[in-house]
């Protein structure tokens, strides 16, 4: 069965208190990334409010301003809502500082070429991971996890997990004390202890293993894209059913992704 798909924030409560307006503003923020994270299919009106823990007229009322800005539109038959024009524009302003997509597209192709499976990038936004890219594998079966604008927290999907195993240690410290509650939303292979240890193998392997734990038989490795300081700021991964991640492939699969991870973090360094 699939779990729920959750996403984590970062929460400043004391700036919160003391910035007028911030909290209307944080709120909109957060619809703005689950509109997004509903990709071309849109989300509900319903779904939006229950995912960001806010009434359905407080939802409605925040969607109407922000489609009067073109940030979000609204489909007339299903009513479903979809990211607005103006984020495409904004998003091309900002795409020249913060995207790497175009630099990475031809290794994340490569990389499904190569191994047969889905391939994508994703990238660190605070606490979680978004996907940037996906590249179809041509092997018939395949997972569908993961695809462009999903968020995970840091330690759940397998980019989130090569992030944070290569984070200074006191941020991983940080980060747990900020995300008690990753356990009751993922479920029990996502406690602090067990994370930490899988954290100290990815460490060890060079790259994260998700054995199948946010839907049963999808398997998913990841490894981190570094900066030119040496930061793990993205990851890419591959995604597919569990016989194809077997004890026989799995370390072939490792080498090839370590190679296209550190052929990125060569190429972004040179770039920057």
């Amino acid at each position: 069965m699939a779990t729920v798909r959750r996403t984590v924030h970062i929460v400043d409560n004391a700036a919160k208190r003391t910035i007028p307006g911030a909290q209307s503003i944080a709120r909109a923020a957060q619809l703005l990334r689950l509109v997004t994270s509903g990709g071309d299919d849109g989300m509900a009106v319903g779904e939006l409010a229950r995912r960001a823990d806010l009434t359905r007229p407080t939802t409605h009322r925040l969607l109407t301003a922000l489609r009067q800005e073109g940030l979000v539109d609204q489909d007339d038959r299903t009513g479903r809502w979809m990211p607005g024009p103006e984020l495409f524009l904004m998003g091309a302003v900002a795409a020249s500082r913060y995207d790497v997509t175009g630099i990475a597209r031809d290794i994340v192709r490569s990389l499904a070429v190569r191994t047969e499976e889905c391939a994508f990038l994703s990238v660190r936004r605070g606490d979680e991971t978004v996907c940037l890219l996906r590249e179809e594998g041509s092997f018939p079966i395949r997972s569908f996890v993961l695809s462009e604008g999903v968020r995970f927290p840091l330690g759940v999907a397998s980019a989130g997990l090569a992030i944070l195993a290569f984070l200074p240690p006191h941020d991983v410290d940080a980060y747990f004390e900020r995300h008690p509650e990753l356990s009751q939303e993922w479920g029990a292979a996502h406690s602090e202890p067990r994370l930490r240890t899988r954290l100290r193998d990815t460490q060890e392997r060079g790259y994260a293993v998700n054995p199948g734990l946010i839907v049963e038989g999808s398997y998913g490795i990841g490894a981190a894209v570094f900066t030119r300081e040496g930061h793990p700021q993205w990851a890419l991964s591959l995604t597919g059913v569990e016989f194809r991640f077997g004890p026989d492939r799995l370390p072939e699969l490792g080498r090839t992704l370590l190679a296209h991870a550190h052929q990125l973090s060569t190429r972004i360094a040179a770039g920057r």
